[in-house]
């Protein structure tokens, strides 16, 4: 292997095969990744609602997998897709600091939130006598011993209710320049090396540590699985399974094991007892069970066959709200996870019909969609020059 100067221009396999799909795709990007990453925003909004009707329509309700494991693959496809070119044309260190930056961003958003989260919270337990809400959602703590507490959630350590899957994130993407420079030279070998350690965290019960005891409910040593299987496919991992994954047999194999996983967690939905051991064990989420990896990769088969990446759909205005807040996905990611606990609070002051469940639901995707809107509209004012004509503007790279 060659070295390579910090800042010089990157000559290899990764970087070619990019020019060619810009050369041959200039200005197209695949919204079917935008697509899916917004639904799966209104999924974890959905999802962490208690007692909502309406999160039966999410796929957690049907399968082992869920929102979660989209999101964090779309996440690193997309992060490998945007910042392995960076480093193609800028280099090493360039990318590096880029996504240094991003991991920043990324923490002051999670700071942020956790803040207005455990305050609003606070708010509600007290001024509305629930104390409960205070065990409930985890943030009792941050009452008793407000300093420690604190200082542990800055750390990343301490995490209220639903507040998990953003510092894996953070965590996935502090972590992304070193295996980003070995994928972009050997991606085969960097997937190889984020499967031995998927294995050895799993036997050896590998976790970061949480405050004031246990792990992690995402553990990061599991989870970087699925992120890094998301990288290898954006740098041509998904062109070379192509032919794999539209084969006959795969498909059918595919569609009998969604089959299989319908059957085991509806049933265990509906409190069959013979059916839900076995569905906590095939579904663990904590170290990411081989089974949802396999369920995730049987639904990516058959969404290739039947949403191809030039379906008419994804420009249609149907589906232009899950595509914008998938290409928005942070600002609508932490929008979701605060309005989720206004719809608990509303459901469980005020009314639990379903009329008011479904009106929580549908208000909250709508205000969701708002956030995405305005963001990509007011991004568009801050990347245009103010010296330079209407028509003359550096459209931001979306789906960081």
């Amino acid at each position: 292997m060659s070295l390579v100067m910090p800042g010089a221009p990157i000559s290899m396999p990764t970087e070619r095969a990019i020019t060619k799909e810009r050369e041959s795709s200039p200005a197209k990007r695949d919204l079917r990744l935008d697509l899916f990453r917004g639904l799966a925003n209104w999924a974890i909004f959905l999802d962490h609602i208690p007692n909502n009707l309406v999160a039966w329509i999410t796929t957690r309700n049907y399968g082992f997998s869920d929102a979660a494991d989209v999101f964090v693959f779309i996440s690193g496809y997309t992060a490998a897709f945007i910042y392995a070119r960076r480093m193609a044309a800028q280099g090493y260190l360039a990318g590096t600091a880029l996504l240094v930056r991003r991991v920043w961003q990324l923490y002051v958003a999670h700071v942020l939130l956790f803040v207005f989260y455990a305050a609003a919270i606070g708010y509600v337990a007290q001024d509305y006598g629930h104390s409960h809400l205070l065990d409930e959602f985890n943030v009792a703590g941050l009452i008793e011993q407000p300093v420690a507490t604190l200082t542990q959630g800055l750390l990343l350590r301490f995490k209220p209710l639903n507040l998990d899957v953003l510092p894996l994130y953070i965590v996935l993407m502090a972590g992304f320049a070193p295996l980003l420079m070995l994928m972009m030279r050997a991606p085969d070998a960097a997937l190889a090396a984020a499967i031995l350690v998927y294995v050895l965290a799993r036997h050896f019960g590998w976790n970061f540590p949480a405050h004031p005891s246990g792990g992690w409910y995402f553990n990061p040593f599991t989870w970087q699985l699925l992120f890094t299987m998301g990288a290898w496919a954006a740098l041509g991992g998904a062109s070379r399974a192509q032919a794999l994954a539209r084969s006959r047999m795969i498909l059918t194999a595919s569609v009998a094991f969604v089959v299989f996983a319908f059957i085991v967690t509806v049933g265990a939905r509906l409190g069959l007892s013979a059916l839900s051991p076995m569905f906590n064990v095939l579904s663990e989420k904590t170290n990411l069970a081989p089974y949802r990896i396999l369920h995730f990769l049987a639904l990516a088969v058959i969404v290739v066959h039947l949403v191809p990446r030039n379906w008419k759909g994804l420009d249609s205005k149907l589906a232009r709200p899950a595509i914008v807040c998938g290409q928005r996905s942070l600002e609508v990611f932490c929008t979701g996870i605060f309005l989720s606990f206004v719809g608990h609070f509303i459901l469980e002051m005020y009314s639990d019909r379903l009329l008011t469940q479904i009106g929580v639901s549908v208000g909250g995707i709508l205000l969701m969609t708002a956030v995405a809107l305005y963001r990509t509209w007011s991004r568009t004012l801050d990347a245009r020059s103010p010296n330079a004509p209407v028509t003359q503007r550096n459209q931001p790279e979306k789906g960081e």
